[in-house]
């Protein structure tokens, strides 16, 4: 049965609100999970993993609009994105022209930043948006009523929420999945575990095994149960003593020995993981950055970016900047794969809960958790179950998709952090840019400010000396407060980003 959290409101004395209506209307994770998969089975071929024999990951976001005077919903999937790379700190560009985090959560919400841009686009320059309404602010816009956004992930994000313990119950490899149309309730035996050498540093793999010891690991998503009270506030240090020292806690009818590992390590500042046997192999509760091809990366865990995702909203700064009031997601699906409710809840909600004193239009707004019982087609445990000797080694598909609802190239793949298939001369060329990268964003920004009638420009954007990527986040002032709180409240050890990276125009 699919799972989910008590819709508490945990706003307490944060000056903003948490959108009830649009928040807490319920949706059917399997219907979610439907929709994604086959929008997912609508896109050519192109980037896809090859059949039985390459997995991947898929995220998405889906928009609803709801009628004032029906119960009825129109559902629709506005970004699509598929993924489990990520680039190392030393490829990063100065100029923003690569993409950094591949994964599929971040694509999935990058390519939501277009399609937002769009109706942005649509609405300033007196066309009709989907999305968007005046809001009373000179400049500013908000949500049309009735609609929600809602985020849909195939597996358990990587980081804290997939630090999850092994039951007897989730140990058996589940049969193959036939079609997205059906919703058997069979046990989930995908498990994520340490990749081949070549690629042990910047892939998602998943196993299943027809028994795991405490030897076995995973690679990309996992956590133990240890939670810190809502209203409480714990540090880092004080998560990570709670979570080493405490016993992990269990149904009666469990029989837990070990957990999940995630590939994601401990940020600076941190004590590295203790690595103990067992449930005690992992930190819990702490903030992590994703593993890379070799060398360390600056890029969080997908955990930890939904988490911020709860207080800031997942438009970012630069769109703050015409919005009135932040963007959340009313409800965060995970599809058919290992899952703790406990675990997720803590990665992606309660580390956050406590955070208050925020600017006008954020809030702490954690959403609705769910889980599918429809497993994707292309995971690791499938692929594993349907492959064929002969076929070669099961890996990670190298692509990135990224698909959204956009007039304008809608569809984007990518490898590697460039285009896919570019060639090394291409390299530093627009022709090698992910419609997704910071340039490429920015600049669709910039495109947005200059369509907009100076008389209806948001305040924030009168300024003068705007000319960096980093100039027009740091002017969205609200934004910036909101990010200010959550990091000196909850995230004080979360890594910021080398400013000479952000310089570009």
């Amino acid at each position: 049965m699919p799972h989910h959290a008590d819709p508490v409101n945990l706003n307490r004395d944060n000056s903003s609100r948490c959108s009830a209506p649009a928040r807490f209307n319920m949706v059917n994770a399997d219907e979610i999970a439907k929709l994604c998969y086959e929008r997912f089975n609508q896109l050519p071929g192109r980037g896809k993993p090859e059949a039985d024999r390459e997995w991947t990951l898929l995220a998405a976001v889906v928009m609803v609009r709801r009628g004032t005077s029906s119960d009825t919903a129109e559902k629709d999937v506005v970004s699509l994105g598929t993924g489990t790379k990520c680039i190392g700190q030393t490829a990063m560009s100065p100029s923003g022209n690569v993409l950094n985090d591949s994964h599929a959560e971040v694509i999935a919400r990058r390519g939501c930043i277009r399609y937002l841009m769009q109706e942005l686009y649509k609405a300033v320059t007196g066309g009709t948006s989907s999305v968007f309404c005046a809001a009373d602010q000179r400049g500013k816009w908000k949500l049309q009523p009735g609609v929600s956004f809602h985020f849909f992930t195939s597996h358990t994000p990587c980081g804290d929420a997939s630090i999850i313990p092994m039951t007897d119950s989730l140990s058996q490899p589940c049969p193959p999945v036939a079609s997205v149309k059906g919703s058997e309730n069979t046990d989930v035996g995908a498990k994520r575990k340490t990749e081949e050498p070549s690629e042990r540093q910047n892939t998602k793999l998943l196993y299943v095994g027809d028994k795991e010891t405490t030897g076995t690991r995973l690679k990309d998503r996992g956590d133990t149960n240890q939670t810190c009270p809502p209203d409480s506030f714990m540090s880092q240090h004080q998560l990570l003593s709670a979570s080493t020292k405490s016993p992990l806690k269990t149904g009666p009818k469990q029989n837990t020995q070990d957990i999940h590992r995630t590939g994601a390590k401990c940020v600076p500042g941190v004590p590295a993981d203790p690595l103990h046997a067992g449930i005690r192999y992992h930190s819990t509760g702490v903030l992590r950055v994703k593993p890379g091809r070799g060398e360390p990366t600056l890029s969080m865990s997908c955990s930890d970016k939904l988490a911020r995702w709860t207080v800031l909203g997942f438009q970012g700064a630069l769109l703050s900047h015409y919005l009135q009031e932040a963007l959340y997601f009313s409800t965060v699906v995970v599809g058919k794969c290992p899952y703790s409710q406990e675990v997720v809840q803590r990665a992606l909600i309660t580390r956050c809960s406590h955070v208050s004193h925020l600017p006008a239009g954020f809030s702490v707004c954690p959403p609705l958790l769910l889980q599918s019982s429809l497993e994707f087609p292309f995971s690791q445990a499938q692929t594993k179950l349907r492959h064929q000797g002969g076929k070669g080694r099961i890996s990670p598909c190298g692509a990135t998709i990224s698909w959204c609802n956009v007039a304008e190239q809608p569809l984007d793949v990518t490898a590697n952090g460039y285009k896919h298939g570019v060639t090394k001369k291409d390299l530093g060329t627009a022709k090698a840019r992910s419609l997704l990268c910071k340039l490429e964003l920015f600049r669709s920004f910039l495109s947005l400010a200059s369509v907009t009638d100076p008389s209806a420009l948001p305040d924030s954007l009168r300024k003068t000396d705007l000319q960096t990527y980093w100039d027009y986040k740091q002017a969205s002032q609200s934004y910036q407060q909101a990010w200010h709180q959550l990091l000196s409240q909850a995230f004080p050890l979360w890594p910021r980003s080398d400013r000479d990276l952000l310089l570009f125009q």
